[in-house]
């Protein structure tokens, strides 16, 4: 796809982070290149530009100055049924990822995470490792600094990579020397014409180009994963983890966790000793242990991050108890899958703030769960039709809100003294926040001001 010789103009659709990351080292590598983003650009990113002397465009799309480049490199926000990538793709212009373009320009191992849940946890997890370790390493994808930018401005021997599954649809050379991938639930359905296997096709783009001197990390006990490699018999030299042993790499048995390739001495740590609890966590944890001693990290340094990592914002983050009412905040949580693993962990009676904007969701999934667990639901959303329809049979004390602040309030007096109100939203932000991250930041200040 690529040949340097006669690449000259490079369009950039959409100016974040991604975006202006992979404009400045387009411009740094000597190609032509315009920025353009149908959207208002942020200060931040509009003066990086200017800067650089980086001609951009905002609010508009100017069709001849996209259609005559010979590369484009889309943000991973952008769809592929949007008018501009079908007028590219009729005339056969290339379309890739950031991290695509940037891995061009870059020798460093790379240590790439996706997954339906987990992924940041993950990703920020092995970061951690390999920092306690010493190692020269940056963090990219959809956490961190972006990886072109990091590439043009300050080189690194590893990266560790979150990748969501839109920026896996626009890499087509790129290979990772260590892959893993956690889980595959349904997840961004609406992105995918509705077809579960388009995601799921998605997802296993991580491992398509590995050979077997790289490492693919698997969970086996995932149904979905487990069916795909028998097809598919990725050419990557295998390292599976689970919570049974069987073949495992990384396992549980007991109160143990352990994690053992073959040419690194076992580690075993008890569970308990874990900084993230849960049994989503333990798996996250043999996923990023089995990538350190692929890297040839000491057990001790591993166990001493195992045991000792914060974890992320967001993601379960204990936020506060108001009159003896924990208030737990995972909007992180936007797909159904992601709730299921935040309600296994609850351990006391659970007051549910779920809702937004829904991706196709499938709410069977937790229905157990929020029978078992839940004293009442607040759903919070512009429409949330469809959680009261589905719900309605539940026999639970249920409030519908349209704002964070009603449901933070809704949800403090369903609960009693004791008890756990968990904000797991089950869907997306966009119809009452700008991101998950805002989200999160106005829960805890609706806590805080109770």
């Amino acid at each position: 796809m690529f040949s340097p010789l006669t690449m000259k103009r490079i369009v950039i659709l959409g100016a974040g982070e991604s975006g202006v990351g992979a404009a400045i080292l387009a411009q740094q590598k000597g190609f032509e290149v315009f920025v353009s983003d149908f959207s208002d650009i942020k200060p931040l990113y509009k003066a990086l530009l200017q800067q650089h002397h980086i001609p951009f465009e905002e609010k508009q799309h100017t069709l001849p100055l996209i259609l005559s480049a010979q590369e484009v490199i889309k943000s991973p926000g952008i769809p592929e049924n949007a008018d501009i990538i079908l007028r590219l793709r009729e005339q056969h212009t290339p379309v890739i990822s950031e991290i695509e373009f940037a891995a061009r320009y870059t020798k460093a191992k790379m240590i790439c995470i996706t997954g339906s849940n987990g992924k940041t946890t993950t990703t920020s997890l092995i970061f951690d490792i390999l920092r306690r370790a010493g190692l020269n390493v940056g963090l990219a994808g959809n956490i961190g600094n972006s990886l072109a930018l990091q590439v043009a401005q300050q080189e690194r021997d590893y990266y560790v990579i979150e990748l969501s599954s839109f920026q896996l649809d626009d890499m087509y050379d790129f290979r990772a020397d260590i892959a893993i991938l956690l889980n595959i639930t349904p997840d961004h359905l609406d992105r995918y014409n509705y077809e579960f296997q388009n995601y799921v096709d998605a997802k296993l783009r991580i491992t398509r180009n590995q050979q077997s001197t790289e490492a693919f990390i698997y969970w086996s006990e995932d149904p979905v994963i487990s069916r795909e490699i028998e097809k598919l018999h990725p050419r990557a030299t295998l390292y599976p983890f689970g919570l049974s042993h069987g073949h495992n790499m990384a396992y549980t048995s007991a109160d143990t966790l352990t994690i053992h390739i073959p040419s690194h001495e076992p580690l075993s740590v008890p569970i308990p000793e874990l900084s993230l609890k849960g049994q989503h966590n333990r798996l996250n944890s043999m996923a990023a242990g089995l990538a350190a001693q692929l890297l040839n990290i000491r057990n001790s340094v591993i166990r001493e991050a195992l045991t000792t990592f914060e974890g992320v914002p967001h993601r379960l983050q204990y936020v506060a108890t108001v009159r003896d009412i924990r208030f737990i905040n995972d909007s992180k949580a936007t797909n159904v899958n992601s709730c299921w693993y935040a309600l296994e962990s609850m351990t006391t009676p659970t007051v549910l703030i779920l809702g937004g904007k829904d991706k196709g969701n499938d709410y069977t999934e937790i229905d157990q769960l929020v029978k078992e667990k839940c004293r009442a639901l607040v759903f919070m959303g512009l429409h949330n039709e469809k959680l009261e329809q589905h719900f309605a049979s539940f026999n639970l004390p249920t409030v519908s809100t349209d704002n964070i602040h009603d449901a933070v309030l809704a949800a403090y007096q369903a609960a009693l003294p004791g008890d756990t109100v968990l904000l797991s939203p089950c869907c997306a932000s966009f119809d009452l926040f700008r991101s998950y991250e805002h989200r999160g930041e106005m829960f805890v200040k609706e806590v805080q001001s109770l």
